[in-house]
């Protein structure tokens, strides 16, 4: 299963972090992942939140341009190589990773990857013994 992030673009200027964080505050909506990217003008907020509908709906009411993008969300193993030997199975299936950041649960790590074709992606590592969280699962780690 695929989960969905929310991509905000942002002026590159002091608050603007501030007050998108205060909207999704205001409205009990949690962070469970963050990444922020920047230029000299604007930056571009990845997110997963616990309520997706709630987030974008809240954002684009407070003028902020939200996106919704599929990714795909896959526990890593605390030890040695874990990431690696999910990053391994990634290669051997011809999946590209145009990017992915991380977030930490109970007793995993979890990474979040952005791909071209994310269901075949999502195929192909099922048939390699690799579950994706969906939406409603990482609520719960």
């Amino acid at each position: 299963m695929s989960a969905k992030q929310i991509s905000i673009f942002l002026e590159n200027r002091p608050g603007t972090l501030d007050k998108m964080t205060e909207v999704l505050a205001n409205h009990d909506i949690n962070i469970r992942a963050l990444s922020l990217a920047d230029t000299k003008d604007f930056g571009i907020v990845r997110m997963l939140v616990d309520d997706v509908f709630a987030a974008t709906t809240v954002l684009k009411e407070e003028n902020f341009l939200a996106t919704l993008t599929p990714v795909l969300i896959f526990a890593i193993s605390d030890e040695t190589g874990g990431l690696n030997k999910l990053l391994k199975n990634f290669t051997e299936v011809g999946v590209n990773i145009e990017y992915m950041y991380a977030f930490a649960g109970k007793k995993n790590a979890y990474m979040i990857f952005r791909v071209s074709d994310t269901k075949a992606a999502e195929t192909a590592m099922r048939a390699k013994g690799f579950h994706s969280l969906s939406q409603e699962e990482i609520a719960d780690v």
